[in-house]
């Protein structure tokens, strides 16, 4: 209807230049062709990060837990099923430069181990156009606790380790979204638990974003670790990060209640260091919730 009420005016007003009418149209048939949004509703699934950067002077204050075993040894009720224990806390900030960069930092009981990212949407799902968008991902953590030996970091730089993803998502309906996010983590040889491991990691992470309700959506990741450059015979049992959860929108909040067998919350923690699994007991009850600020000018409304 507004197209059509936009060519009867340009007609009545216009009519002897109908190469203006001919560029007009040609702009609204480029604006139609417009960049996907929300592919997933939070830059984090349950593990996994996702496609989605924070917005120009926009700041998210990230809150992470893990709790302990719900079954298995470690679980059941002598640990409230995993509700006595905290494996893993993070608290972190993410900051949009532009839209499409993301600088962060924060914090993991982990290994008190401190992180800083950078996010990069290199390109943009588009409704016509491109059907996927692609972003980029890197992540340096520095563990800062105490060695367990005299020798376990003769160098400082045997604390640090760092991750790179390409993050290759598409929304393929409004309720739907799917990615996959190949990765590689380096890492220096002491930060290497079993002699016979690989001192650097490759990880293929899937996920997926699958809506139930208008606020409330079902999320899920799975990281391919073992069976791809990790062997197979070490001393230590090692099980691909798996997460299941509900996620809630609530404003300017993103809220999620999830189970994995990953007691880490970075990446950077939980690609080379997950050894519980789903089937015997090792799953664990955990959260997550953001709260996003503007800094930016507010806008004002013309009277």
């Amino acid at each position: 209807m507004k197209r059509l009420l936009l060519i009867l005016f340009v007609a009545m007003f216009a009519s002897g230049y109908a190469q203006d009418v001919d560029s007009i149209m040609a702009n609204l048939s480029e604006q139609e062709d417009y960049k996907v949004q929300a592919t997933f509703k939070s830059p984090r699934l349950v593990l996994l990060q996702t496609n989605e950067t924070q917005k120009a002077k926009n700041l998210a204050f990230w809150v992470g837990h893990r709790f302990g075993d719900i079954g298995g040894e470690f679980g059941s009720s002598h640990t409230l099923y995993g509700l006595d224990l905290a494996t893993d806390l993070y608290l972190g900030f993410d900051y949009g430069i532009t839209d499409a960069l993301t600088v962060g930092a924060g914090r993991s009981k982990f290994n008190e181990s401190y992180s800083a990212l950078v996010k990069y949407r290199l390109l943009w799902q588009e409704d016509k156009g491109l059907p996927f968008s692609v972003t980029l991902f890197g992540q340096s953590s520095w563990i800062t606790r105490e060695p367990f030996s005299n020798n376990e970091f003769k160098d400082e730089g045997d604390r640090i380790n760092h991750l790179i993803q390409a993050i290759v998502a598409r929304k393929f309906t409004p309720g739907i979204s799917l990615m996959i996010s190949p990765g590689y983590l380096f890492r220096p040889e002491a930060q290497v638990q079993d002699a016979g491991d690989e001192q650097n990691l490759f990880a293929l992470g899937i996920g997926g974003r699958f809506k139930v309700l208008k606020r409330v959506s079902i999320i899920t990741d799975y990281t391919f670790v073992n069976g791809l450059s990790r062997p197979d015979d070490l001393e230590t049992e090692y099980h691909n990060p798996f997460g299941v959860g509900v996620e809630i929108e609530t404003g300017g909040h993103v809220f999620s209640l999830n189970f994995q067998n990953s007691r880490y919350i970075t990446a950077n923690n939980f690609i080379p260091n997950t050894t519980k699994s789903w089937s015997d007991g090792g799953v664990r009850f955990g959260f997550a919730i953001s709260r996003n600020f503007n800094l930016g000018p507010r806008e004002r409304d013309d009277y």
